[in-house]
């Protein structure tokens, strides 16, 4: 959404109302990043299925939706709050890269790039964090789960205004490849919207995974489930994905996909406001979010008054300081010794928290800190990197959350862009390329490695203050996403505004850090405003060092977030959904 902001409609008090209602209710209530996709969730609920039956569902079809930036061969991380055991997991839904793959094949080879096209695809990690999530903690089956996306491939959906946008924009790049062009530039030419768009061959492909667990259900369930796995991971869909990179030059290999599992992991925590606030480990860029909230824990956010210049400025000063620690240490911690205890904790927050100057922004990435040491930084200096104006790509991603009567949650975030990879021919899908956020530059938390994990941006959250209330949110937009979330989060905590407010609330981004994805430009000083937020408000943030840019009124590129807040004492359910694009949110 671009240009002017519509006018708000005033509510019956006649005071400014939000552009969507909140939606509540007493049953079960799902957000997801498409209308259609909150639909498909929400049928399953209605149907008798459990949140994360919803949830997954709700995936899938996402990656029917917004195939442009959500694959069903890409990423799905995933955390699910267990109200039985009143558990929280995550399931990574990361793919690890191929075995063939070394860091001294993109340094020596490629100049310390890691190229587009099939070289930068990793294990496809969606389909088994599906299904992992549905054996474990679900009640259906595949089939039924993929019910509604593989409707919508075959029989088509109408183009809609950003997808429609975001395939022309990238149309030189849907060129390289013809199985690409076939189906995202049908006669030659983007989809116009209102066009109906058919993925025939997608559709095939999930019913082929469908058809597999069909004919194994003799075996029960999980047995059906096990097929619908094997049909992707070690049958014609595997050997097909692999005969392509056979002939093309890339690394993944049958091996590759037979020996892959999703990990099911404990998340990383933190407290806010009586809040525990959770994310998934340092494999995704989730903690940094914990680091902004830590280090914003001991300033007076209120008293400050929200979104004004010294609101906004200790915001992006503590995003920063966060960043700087994502860059220097997040990585796979199952390759990368990672210290999350000692980021997360109190000291240390207070720390960095010491190095915010009020009215003086860090003039790029600050130094990184020592928190093994106890010291707030491990440099007196801001890292030395190189500038680029180019902010790189990184707006992919889509997302969906699901609570349900018993009080099970599921949230969120799958991914992966269809425009700097392939698509496989007759599968209609294109293999992770999330191998475009590691880095090949030796010593790098997150650098290359045979089966390593790259460090990923989508990250799924969730808040819990036990007793009153658990809140899924979470975001589309890159190294955005953590921004977005701790804005719209403390827009609900701290200034105590209800959901569909605090998602609606202009924003603020910095873009003062390496990008996540390939080539990872870095913007020293670079924040970007929503230009609802007066001029004065960028003039100050100016005056105090910040290198200031706006975006539109209403930004797309500020984030989406969708969140739910089940109240724990009445059992109502609320949901938002932002209006940045096309997210809804349904409840019964």
């Amino acid at each position: 959404m671009t240009g002017t902001a519509p006018p708000r409609p005033e509510d019956g008090a006649g005071s400014m109302a939000t552009w969507r209602p909140e939606v509540m209710g007493t049953r079960h209530v799902v957000a997801a990043g498409h209308h259609m996709a909150a639909q498909a969730g929400f049928a399953i609920l209605e149907a008798g299925g459990n949140a994360i039956d919803a949830g997954v569902a709700s995936c899938v079809a996402l990656a029917v939706l917004q195939s442009e930036m959500v694959n069903v061969a890409g990423v799905a991380p995933m955390m699910i709050y267990c109200a039985r055991t009143q558990e929280v997991i995550t399931i990574s839904g990361l793919g690890s890269w191929p075995q063939a793959a070394t860091l001294e094949l993109f340094v020596e080879g490629h100049g310390g790039r890691i190229p587009q096209g099939v070289l930068r695809t990793v294990v496809p990690a969606a389909p088994d964090a599906w299904i992992r999530a549905l054996e474990h903690y679900g009640t259906m089956g595949f089939g039924e789960m993929a019910a509604a996306a593989i409707d919508l491939a075959a029989r088509g959906f109408p183009m809609y205004p950003l997808m429609a946008a975001r395939i022309a924009e990238n149309a030189d790049d849907f060129r390289r490849w013809p199985s690409s062009a076939a189906i995202y530039l049908p006669e030659g030419a983007p989809p116009r919207v209102g066009e109906i768009f058919v993925q025939a061959d997608l559709a095939r492909s999930l019913q082929y995974m469908a058809d597999q667990e069909r004919a194994a259900l003799k075996g029960g369930r999980v047995a059906g489930l096990q097929a619908a796995r094997d049909a992707f991971y070690r049958g014609d869909l595997a050997r097909t994905i692999v005969d392509y990179h056979r002939q093309h030059g890339g690394l993944l290999t049958m091996e590759d996909l037979a020996a892959f599992r999703v990990g099911i992991e404990r998340p990383v925590c933190t407290q806010f406001a009586g809040m525990q606030v959770y994310a998934c480990g340092p494999w995704c860029q989730g903690p940094v979010l914990l680091q902004m909230l830590n280090i914003l824990d001991g300033v007076d956010l209120r008293g400050l008054g929200h979104n004004s210049p010294a609101y906004l400025h200790s915001l992006i000063e503590a995003m920063k300081l966060a960043f700087a620690d994502r860059e220097y240490f997040y990585g796979d911690p199952r390759f990368v010794d990672v210290p999350m205890e000692a980021l997360l904790s109190a000291d240390y927050a207070a720390l960095r928290r010491s190095l915010c100057r009020a009215g003086e922004a860090w003039p790029g990435l600050p130094p990184a800190g020592d928190p093994l040491a106890g010291k707030a930084t491990a440099s007196a200096e801001g890292a030395a990197l190189p500038a680029a104006r180019d902010a790189g790509s990184g707006l992919d991603t889509s997302y969906t959350c699901a609570v349900d009567a018993a009080g099970n949650i599921f949230s969120a975030t799958p991914s992966d862009v269809s425009n700097d990879t392939p698509v496989i021919p007759g599968t209609g899908f294109c293999p992770s390329s999330r191998g475009s956020q590691s880095w090949a530059v030796p010593g790098h938390a997150s650098c290359v490695a045979p089966g390593k994990r790259p460090r990923l941006t989508p990250n799924p959250g969730l808040a819990i203050k036990p007793g009153e209330f658990a809140l899924p949110y979470g975001t589309p937009g890159g190294d955005i996403q953590p921004q977005a979330m701790l804005q719209t989060l403390l827009n609900v905590v701290v200034f105590e505004m209800d959901l569909q407010e605090a998602v609606e609330q202009p924003r603020v981004g910095t873009l003062s850090f390496p990008n996540s994805f390939e080539p990872h430009a870095y913007m020293p000083g670079r924040i970007n405003l929503e230009s609802r937020l007066a001029a004065a408000t960028g003039d100050q943030l100016a005056a105090w060092g910040h290198d200031v840019d706006w975006w539109p009124e209403v930004s797309w590129r500020a984030g989406s977030v969708c969140m739910i807040k089940a109240d724990q004492q009445t059992g109502v359910k609320r949901a938002a959904a932002d209006p940045r694009r096309q997210s809804y949110a349904i409840g019964w």
